[in-house]
Formats: C-alpha cells, sequence, structure tokens
C-alpha cells in the first residue's frame, strides 16, 4: 500500500497503541529550506486514509508517539524545536507546546518506553538533550561528540542507557547515571547516520554509514564489528531491527532501496531487496503490533507498507 505526503517524506513511525495508525513527518525541498508537514495516516479497509495534518514553517525531520498516551505526537523541527501534538483536541489547538533549545536543526527523537514521559532529541548542534513531557525545559544535555548526532535511541532493555550515532564517526553509548559516555565506538570510516539496538539482545547494535555498508557490534567488545554487511549502493541512511525477530535487520538507502538482513546468517545474510521508491529512502519502522509489516517513507513524497514477506512493496 502507498500514500503520498504534501512534501519529502523524511520519517515514518507506526503507533504502539492502533496497529493501523503512523506517522510521517515531512519537509519541503528535502528539507534545505521551506515548510513542514505532519501528517497522522489510519490503514483502513478501503486504503490509507489521512486523520490528521499539522503544517509548520520549517521542515520535520523525525516523529515518535508518546509511550504513555495514544494521542500525543512528537515531532523534530527544522528551527530546532521539538514540537507536542495531541490528536484528542481541536486542531487550531496545535502545537500543544514546542520545545526550544537546540541551536540548530533537531534530526532525531526517541521514546522511553519504561519511564515513559522521557524523551531524547538529537541535533546537528552536536548534542542529544533529555527531555521530560512533564517539564518546561530539558533535564540535561549530553555533550562529547564533535558533528552532528543523526540519531539518539534509548537501549529497550536498559531503561537509563541509550546510544547516539554521530557524523564525527562514532557511536556512543551513555548512561544516566554517569556523566559522559561509557563507550565511545569508531564505527566507521566516515559519518554515521543512524544505529539502533537488538531488541532481544541489547549487547548488540547495529550501525549504518555514508560509506554504504552496515556493521554489527557487541559493544562488550568494541576493538571490530562482528561483522560488515554489504550491498547497499549509496549511504545507509537508517537501520532497524526486529521487535519480533532477533536476527532481522531492516535498511534503507540513498541507493532508494529497502532491505531486509539476516544478521545470523553467514552464507548469505541478505533476504529481500525492495526497490519501490523513485528517490532517498530515509524512512523506516517496523510495526510492533503487526508482526512482519514495515513502513518506509521517501524524498519520492510516499510511504509505502507491506509485509516483509511480500517480493515487491505493493500497488
Amino acid at each position: 500500500m502507498r500514500c503520498k505526503t504534501a512534501f519529502n517524506a523524511c520519517s515514518v513511525r507506526w503507533s504502539p497503541f492502533q496497529e493501523g495508525r503512523f506517522a510521517v513527518s515531512t519537509a519541503q525541498n528535502f528539507g534545505i529550506i521551506g515548510n513542514g508537514r505532519q501528517h497522522v495516516f489510519e490503514m483502513t479497509p478501503n486504503g490509507i486514509v489521512e486523520v490528521a495534518a499539522f503544517d509548520t514553517l520549517d521542515g520535520l525531520y523525525d516523529c515518535v508517539w508518546s509511550e504513555d498516551n495514544e494521542n500525543i505526537l512528537l515531532a523534530a523541527s527544522g528551527d530546532g524545536s521539538v514540537k507536542v501534538y495531541d490528536l484528542g483536541v481541536p486542531p487550531m489547538a496545535n502545537p500543544l507546546r514546542q520545545f526550544q533549545e537546540h541551536k540548530h536543526e533537531c534530526c532525531s527523537l526517541s521514546a522511553n518506553m519504561h519511564k515513559r514521559d522521557l524523551f531524547l532529541s538529537s541535533s546537528w548542534d552536536d548534542t542529544i538533550k533529555l527531555w521530560s513531557l512533564n517539564q518546561p525545559t530539558s533535564l540535561r544535555t549530553f555533550a562529547g561528540h564533535t558533528y552532528c548526532v543523526y540519531q539518539a535511541v534509548w537501549n529497550p532493555g536498559a531503561f537509563d542507557v541509550f546510544l547516539s550515532a554521530s557524523g564525527d564517526t562514532t557511536v556512543r553509548i551513555w548512561d544516566l547515571r554517569h556523566a559522559g559516555p561509557t563507550v565511545t565506538l569508531p564505527a566507521h570510516a566516515f559519518e554515521v547516520l543512524t544505529a539502533d539496538w537488538c531488541k532481544y539482545n541489547d549487547c548488540i547494535i547495529a550501525t549504518g554509514s555514508v560509506d554504504k555498508t552496515i556493521k554489527i557490534w557487541d559493544v562488550r567488545m568494541t576493538q571490530r564489528e562482528m561483522r560488515t554487511l554489504m550491498g547497499h549502493g549509496y549511504a545507509v541512511r537508517r537501520v532497524q531491527f526486529s521487535p519480533h525477530s532477533e536476527h532481522l535487520l531492516a535498511s534503507c538507502s540513498y541507493d532508494m532501496t529497502v532491505r531486509l538482513w539476516d544478521v545470523a546468517s553467514a552464507a548469505q545474510p541478505l533476504l529481500r531487496t525492495w526497490d519501490h521508491h523513485s528517490e532517498f529512502a530515509v524512512g523506516l519502522d517496523f510495526s510492533v503490533l503487526r508482526e512482519g509489516v514495515l513502513a518506509s517513507a521517501g524524498w519520492d513524497e510516499s510511504v509505502w507498507v507491506w509485509g516483509q514477506q511480500d517480493p515487491v512493496a505493493g500497488p
């Protein structure tokens, strides 16, 4: 299934509460300059329908659903802010509020599944910030990266731990109980655009880079990667482990493809390649509530939803 967006789609996130609902963040002119729109779509027997849309003066690069309230959605903006939307109030009441502290574009968000008021934001200002939806200002700023922090992701098992992926070529592991990073991983020779935790073994992470490769790491052994996955033709923009299978990993790339990997397979780790996008594929998400269902977002102003067993993404 496919739906169109107003601008270039940058991120897609499934709702953790309603199995057919997903949010899409978009930016005009590839996020370089112009407006943004935050979409919310619903899968129905008659196709995908839009249930809400919020316009912004700057492009939106990422979004995340609250883990505590099915109607609360956060969006990362090119003006450095994090905007909070509530689907349960009249549209004109949105955004409910915004958190404005980053000095440059805010490019990723991650909601804590255990302490459900907490979330992370990362920015092109080289920092990560910790926030509570119940507090007006950030709780803490994590500095140390020397270039854009493209993604920050909470550990699925340890609620005080998160990782960050940066253009300074490192991935860092942080613990709220410590002042600085507990691990600094020299992950790639070029910018690291994305990273994710294995949902079944929180010592295992995947990283994706401008160097076109995906690397699998055990964070207890940082001297070298466990393995390298090759196949993408351009930069790897997003990697995500499946919430339903320990060894399945999805990726999307500037080569316009989405790929599915079995990271435990020595002989043939690449399981499938989908080429339904006609521009950079930059957003990716597994549904938590519907096993095997994927969504991808691309700069071709489209979002696709399909099953991981499907040979093509569908009409």
